[in-house]
Order: structure tokens, then sequence, then C-alpha cells
């Protein structure tokens, strides 16, 4: 079973960006992945901020990440870039951390202007780190995103689609990507 693992870079349990997640998280349930989560925030801020590489919470998730075949990276926009926790665990991760995985990019931001936040602020990052097989991203305005009576997300149904096909394409690129190992 391909096994995913999401990355949230969200320092609020709450965020538009966690609604989000959880759409595609069921899509991935859906489909038969194993998905794992890291929240960033629920790592301890100290070790973030010492870089604790042998902190138990690091290494924990190193492993996750390690034995994942796909990764999504999601994060809210602030000032024009991801989150600084999420730049803080990325930096954690060792050198060549996602290399032969398949990686999908998701970021919720305020305005247009963010629009270009993945591909100019989050890709160079996760290149760094070995991906090669990133998928075009997902950007998502904060006004497309809803909450419903239950607290679950609803989105535009501009987004909707959108979100649906990048989810579906990394649906299909994990399980071709995972049958050739």
């Amino acid at each position: 079973m391909a096994k995913i693992v999401i990355i949230s870079g969200s320092p609020t349990p709450t965020s538009r960006i966690h609604g989000v997640i959880e759409i595609a998280r069921s899509a991935f349930v859906q489909a038969g992945l194993e998905v794992d989560w890291i929240k960033v925030r629920d790592i301890p801020a100290e070790d973030l901020m010492y870089a604790n590489f042998a902190s138990e919470s690091i290494v924990n998730a190193n492993n996750i990440v390690a034995s994942a075949d796909a990764v999504l990276v999601a994060t809210p926009v602030y000032k024009a870039s991801y989150t600084g926790v999420l730049k803080a665990f990325l930096d954690l991760l060792p050198q060549k951390g996602l290399e032969r995985k398949v990686v999908l990019p998701i970021a919720v931001g305020g305005t247009q202007s963010h629009l270009l936040a993945i591909d100019y602020a989050l890709k160079p990052v996760l290149s760094a780190l070995g991906a090669q097989n990133i998928l075009q991203g997902v950007f998502v305005l904060d006004k497309q995103v809803t909450w419903g009576d239950g607290g679950q997300a609803i989105l535009d149904e501009e987004i909707t689609e959108r979100l649906d096909k990048a989810v579906q394409d990394f649906i299909q690129e994990v399980k071709w990507h995972t049958s050739r190992s």
C-alpha cells in the first residue's frame, strides 16, 4: 500500500489550510492509501528553533517522511511566503529527504498577489531537498474556504474542481510510482 505523509505548516489548528488538507486526506483514504499527518505546530518549538536533530519529535517526524512514498506539503501564505514553522521543519529534514518522492504543494493565501508563493518560495526548497517530481501546486484564496455547521471546510466550486484534479493526479502519480518500485 502506498504511503502519503501530509506536512502541515500551519501554526494554528483551525486554519483554512487545515480544512483543505482534510478534504485531500479523505480522498487519499478513499483511494486506499495509508496517510500520516505531521502537524509541525505540534513539534516542540524549542526543538525546531534550536535545530535539535536528536529530538525524539524530530527523529519521529523525519522517519515518517523517510518511509513515505509521497508528500503533501501544505501551508498558509504569510508575507508572500510559506510559514516560518514549516521552514524550520524543512531545515531539519535530511539533505535528500524528499528524493524519490512525489510531492504536491498546497497553499492558502489572502490575495492573488500570493499566488506565486508556491513556485518562487516553496518549490526551490523542495527541490533542494531532492524532490524531482513536484506536481503543479494548488493555491487557494482565503475567501474560497468557508466553514459548514459541522466544522468542515466548504470550498468554492472553482477551487473544488482544481483541488480534486490535483489530488486525483497526485493519487495516480503515487500509485504509478509505487507500482514501479
